[in-house]
C-alpha cells in the first residue's frame, strides 16, 4: 500500500518575560530548584492569579506575526490533570476560545518547495513544575520554579507530509518568532518544545488515519528522527493487516526507539471549565493593531528585500536573513560602502563562522568594507585580507595597518615581479613545455608558485600578465 504521511505539530514556546504568566516569580533559567516561586504558583489556598500584560503583548506579537487572527476576547480555562510537578492539580490554559486562531507559515519543503502550513490556534498558558529523575537515587524531585512560567502554544493543521517537511517548518516557525522578539527559542533551556502529532493514509484518500502523538524531542533534528521511525512503524502494522492505537510515546534519543507512553488523552479528558478566578481576556482592536504596526520586518518579507534591492541569489538571501543580526550586518557592510555580492560572501563565510563561534562579530561593518575595498584596488589579496581579519578580529585596529605590520600589503613594482617570476620559470623548464603546447591551466600553477615565492606578496592579477608575456604563444 501507498501511504500518505500526515504530521500536525504542537510547539510550546516560553515568551520572553521577566515574571511569570499569573505572578511576580522569575523566570531566570537555571536558578536553584523551587526559589523562584509564591502562593500563586504553588497553589495555596487563597492566592489569587494576576495576568502578566506582557505575556498577553508578546503572544498577541507571536500570533501577529504568524498571520492569526487576534481575537479580541478569550478565556482562560483550567485543564484538569493530577501530576506531582501541577501543584494546582490543574493547568490555567484556554480552549474553546483561544487568543488568536486561524494563520499560516510558509516553509520550503525538501520534496514541495515553497509550501503553506496552517496554524489551527495559538493560545496562553502557564507552564507544570519539572519532574528530575536523576538528582536523587532511587528517586524523583520536584522543582517548581517553572510552575506558572508563561508559554504560547502554536497549534498546527495536519498539513505537513514528511519528517524533513516537519523539521523545515520548525526551523521557519524558529526564526519568525525571534526576529519578533517573542522569545529566545532556545530548546536547551526548554524555551522551545515540540509535541507530533503522525497518523499514515492510503495516498489519495482524505480521511485522517488513527494518530499517535510523539513527546520528548528534544532537537529539530530529534522531531525528523522521531518521525521517520514512527513512519516506519505504522507502515509496517498498517501492510500487516493491523490497526493503529492511539498512544503517546516517548522518543529515547540515545537508543533510536519510540515506546509507548500511555493512551492518548482527548480533550474531555481534561474536563476544561472556565477559570473562575480570571474574568475573559479583553483586548482593545487598536491595541491589536497597534502590535501589529510594531512588527519587525520578518524573515519572508526581508529575503524578498534582499534579493530585490541587493540582487542577490535566493541561496545568499535566504542564509543572511536566517537571523536577524545577520542581515542588519549584511546591510550595515552594504551601508558602508561594499558592493552587495562582496559583502554577502564575506558574511556568510568568514564573518558568520566568526559569529558561530563567539556570538559575536569579529570587526564593525566598516572594517569588513574597507577590506573588501582593498581587495578589490589590489592592496592585499583576498587570502591576505582573511589573514587580516582572522588578526584583528575582535580588537580596534584598523586593516590597513594591520596588512602592514604584518607585511600582507602587494607588491606591484614591476622590477621586483619580474624577478620572482624569472626565478619560477628557470626551475619550470618541463611545465613550460606543456604549457607551450597548449595546456593552458598551467598558468595557474605558475601564479601559484610566483606567489610562494613572494610570500603572498606579489600581486597576482600583475604576475598573470608578465606570466603571459614571457611564456609567450601556445600551441
Amino acid at each position: 500500500m501507498n501511504w500518505e504521511t500526515v504530521i500536525g505539530l504542537e510547539v510550546h514556546v516560553q515568551l520572553a518575560t521577566r515574571s511569570k504568566l499569573f505572578c511576580g516569580c522569575a523566570t531566570t533559567y537555571g536558578a536553584e530548584p523551587n526559589t523562584q516561586v509564591c502562593p500563586v504558583c504553588l497553589g495555596l489556598p487563597g492566592a489569587l492569579p494576576v495576568p502578566n500584560e506582557a505575556a498577553i503583548r508578546l503572544g498577541s506579537r507571536a500570533a501577529l506575526a504568524l498571520e492569526c487572527t487576534v481575537h479580541p476576547t478569550s478565556v482562560f480555562a483550567r485543564k484538569n490533570y493530577f501530576y506531582p510537578d501541577l501543584p494546582k492539580g490543574y493547568q490555567i490554559s484556554q480552549f474553546d476560545r483561544p487568543l488568536a486562531t486561524g494563520g499560516q507559515v510558509r516553509c520550503a519543503s525538501p520534496e514541495r518547495g515553497l509550501v503553506s502550513i496552517g496554524v489551527t490556534r495559538l493560545h496562553l498558558e502557564e507552564d507544570a513544575g519539572k519532574s528530575v529523575h536523576d538528582r536523587i537515587p532511587g528517586r524523583t524531585a520536584i522543582d517548581l520554579n517553572r510552575a506558572g512560567v508563561p508559554l504560547a502554544e502554536i497549534v498546527s493543521e495536519p498539513d505537513l507530509r514528511s519528517p524533513a517537511e516537519a523539521r523545515a517548518y520548525l526551523t521557519t516557525l524558529k526564526q519568525i518568532l525571534i526576529y519578533a522578539g517573542v522569545s529566545d527559542c532556545d530548546m536547551e533551556k526548554g524555551s522551545l518544545r515540540v509535541d507530533a502529532n503522525i497518523s499514515l493514509r492510503p495516498a489519495g484518500d482524505s480521511r485522517l488515519g488513527t494518530k499517535t502523538e510523539l513527546k520528548n524531542l528534544n532537537s529539530f533534528a530529534n522531531v525528523e528522527r522521531a518521525l521517520e521511525l514512527e513512519r516506519a512503524r505504522q507502515a509496517l502494522i498498517l501492510d500487516g493487516g493491523g490497526a493503529i492505537e492511539q498512544v503517546t510515546l516517548l522518543f529515547n534519543a540515545g537508543t533510536g526507539q519510540v515506546r509507548p507512553m500511555r493512551s492518548k488523552e482527548e480533550s474531555h479528558d481534561y474536563r476544561y471549565f472556565p477559570d473562575p478566578d480570571l474574568p475573559p481576556l479583553v483586548l482593545d482592536q487598536a491595541w491589536i493593531e497597534s502590535e501589529r504596526a510594531a512588527l519587525p520586518e520578518l524573515p519572508e518579507a526581508k529575503r524578498l528585500r534582499l534579493t530585490r534591492d541587493y540582487g542577490l541569489p535566493e541561496y545568499d538571501a535566504r542564509v543572511l536573513a536566517a537571523e536577524r543580526a545577520v542581515a542588519d550586518y549584511f546591510e550595515a557592510v552594504v551601508g558602508a560602502g561594499a558592493p552587495a555580492k562582496a559583502a554577502a560572501n564575506w558574511v556568510m563565510g568568514e564573518v558568520l563562522a566568526w559569529y558561530g563561534e563567539r556570538g559575536a562579530f569579529p570587526a564593525p561593518p566598516p572594517t569588513i568594507a574597507d577590506l573588501i575595498a582593498m581587495v578589490t584596488d589590489g592592496t592585499v589579496s583576498l587570502q591576505a585580507a582573511r589573514k587580516v581579519l582572522a588578526e584583528i578580529g575582535g580588537t580596534a585596529e584598523a586593516p590597513r595597518a594591520a596588512a602592514v605590520r604584518l607585511g600582507l600589503v602587494q607588491v606591484r613594482d614591476d622590477a621586483a615581479l619580474e624577478t620572482w617570476v624569472d626565478e619560477v620559470l628557470a626551475s619550470a623548464g618541463a611545465e613550460i613545455a606543456r604549457y607551450r603546447a597548449g595546456d593552458l591551466k598551467l598558468l595557474g600553477f605558475f601564479v601559484g608558485q610566483v606567489m610562494k615565492k613572494s610570500r603572498g606578496k606579489a600581486d597576482p592579477k600583475a604576475i598573470g600578465e608578465i606570466l603571459t608575456r614571457k611564456l609567450g604563444p601556445t600551441a
